[in-house]
């Protein structure tokens, strides 16, 4: 089964709207472990709007499961992970200010760069992720950077699905089978939602990860948290 990681970014984006501990962002980490989750993920911005560096070794000694720090490889993030060895880091090029995600590395303009941070990271016995987008290129520069895994960058995938779900998923489809010929783990990540995360599963059963946090704590408003995880891990099986 597709193992699911919850990203907690919008639980702290609440918790630091009034400042406090409403909603107590350590316990519900904990709680989507009990309600099922495989994983946790945080992606910590330079501004700290959301998931703040402190909160990174609380949340270490706090879960059980597997920690995945995504993030801008800055010198503070990489002192941040080496300092913390959570079991993934998921490299991604945000810019400082940059609302959301939008696009995965140039793995052939930015290898040494990243093969730099990832040696670092490996020698620290932490699994090194990257953000790519589905285009084969990309992925076979991965494997030269000396990443374990990537990320799929899915928010293509997202918007044109109700569109042609064939079409939409082609590329990623393409991407995931040179990945796993390379030797690559996969992931993916972006968008994904309770109605386009099954077809993509299903289409990509050998997919390691999926990371999901805005649409899974949407969903949780209506739904509860507990039932929300559950429906989510239903379309993974």
């Amino acid at each position: 089964m597709i193992r699911l990681s919850v990203n907690i970014n919008k639980i702290a984006t609440l918790r630091n709207a009034r400042g406090g501990n409403q909603p107590n962002l350590i316990q519900v980490a904990r709680d989507c472990e009990q309600f099922g989750a495989d994983g946790i993920t945080v992606h910590p911005r330079p501004d700290q709007r959301h998931i703040k560096y402190v909160d990174i070794p609380n949340l270490k000694a706090a879960i059980n499961t597997e920690l995945n720090i995504e993030g801008n490889p800055t010198k503070e993030f990489i002192q941040l992970v080496v300092n913390n060895k959570p079991n993934q880091v998921t490299l991604v090029p945000d810019d400082p200010g940059q609302l959301t995600s939008d696009h995965g590395w140039d793995t052939i303009k930015h290898r040494k760069f990243l093969n730099e941070i990832i040696s670092e990271f490996k020698n620290a016995g932490i699994r090194t992720s990257i953000f790519v987008d589905p285009d084969l290129k990309m992925v076979e520069g991965a494997v030269e950077t000396g990443a374990d895994r990537i990320e799929l960058y899915t928010e293509s995938y997202a918007q044109n699905f109700n569109k042609s779900k064939e079409m939409a998923i082609e590329p990623f489809v393409s991407s995931a089978i040179l990945a796993k010929e390379l030797g690559l783990g996969l992931n993916a990540g972006h968008d994904l939602n309770l109605e386009n995360l099954k077809y993509f599963g299903d289409c990509i059963p050998w997919l390691d990860e999926v990371s999901i946090g805005h649409a899974l704590i949407c969903d949780s408003l209506y739904f509860g948290m507990e039932n929300t995880i559950q429906k989510y891990l239903f379309q993974l099986q």
